[in-house]
C-alpha cells in the first residue's frame, strides 16, 4: 500500500508541471502577428467621395480607378496636342496615395514614339493631378496608410 501511495505522490508532483503557464513575450506575439499580416492588401482602398455610396471593396476600387482615369483623360482632351504621326499607346502610370490623401505620380512607362511626338506628356499628367477631387486614403486595421498602385491609360491621338 505504501508503494502505491509513494507512486501516486511521485506522479502527482511531476504532473504539476502541466499546470504551469508559459509566459509569452510581447516580441514573440508581435513576430507571430507580423508573419500572418498581409502587407499588400488593405481593408479599404483609397476613394473619392463619389465612390463612398458603393458597398463592395472591389466596386470602390473600380470606381476610384475609373474616376481617376476619366479625370486625367478629360484634362488631356482639353490640351492642344499636335502630332505628325497617329498615336495609339497605353501608358503605365504608377501612383501613390499618401496617408493624408495626397496623390503623386511616381513613375510612368511611355513608349518612345509617344514621348517623341508629345514631349510634354509627363508635364500634362502632373498638371492633371493638381485638380483631382479630394481623395480619402486607404485604411488598414483602422489606420490611414500610404498605398501605391499601377494603372493603364490609353492615349489615342489622330
Amino acid at each position: 500500500m505504501k508503494r502505491i501511495f509513494v507512486f501516486l505522490v511521485c506522479i502527482g508532483l511531476t504532473s504539476c508541471e502541466y499546470f504551469n503557464v508559459k509566459k509569452t513575450s510581447f516580441e514573440t506575439i508581435l513576430r507571430e502577428e507580423l508573419q500572418t499580416f498581409n502587407w499588400k492588401d488593405v481593408d479599404t482602398y483609397p476613394s473619392f467621395s463619389l465612390c463612398d455610396s458603393l458597398e463592395s471593396k472591389d466596386d470602390k476600387k473600380v470606381c476610384f480607378q475609373n474616376t481617376l482615369t476619366s479625370h486625367i483623360t478629360e484634362y488631356l482632351q482639353k490640351q492642344v496636342i499636335v502630332v505628325t504621326e497617329d498615336i495609339n499607346d497605353t501608358l503605365m502610370l504608377e501612383f501613390q496615395v499618401s496617408n493624408k490623401g495626397d496623390l503623386s505620380l511616381i513613375d510612368t512607362k511611355i513608349d518612345s514614339l509617344t514621348k517623341q511626338e508629345i514631349p510634354e506628356i509627363e508635364a500634362f499628367l502632373l498638371q492633371s493631378l493638381d485638380s483631382v477631387p479630394k481623395i480619402y486614403p486607404a485604411i488598414k486595421r483602422g489606420q490611414q496608410v500610404t498605398t501605391a498602385f499601377k494603372m493603364p491609360l490609353i492615349i489615342k491621338v489622330d
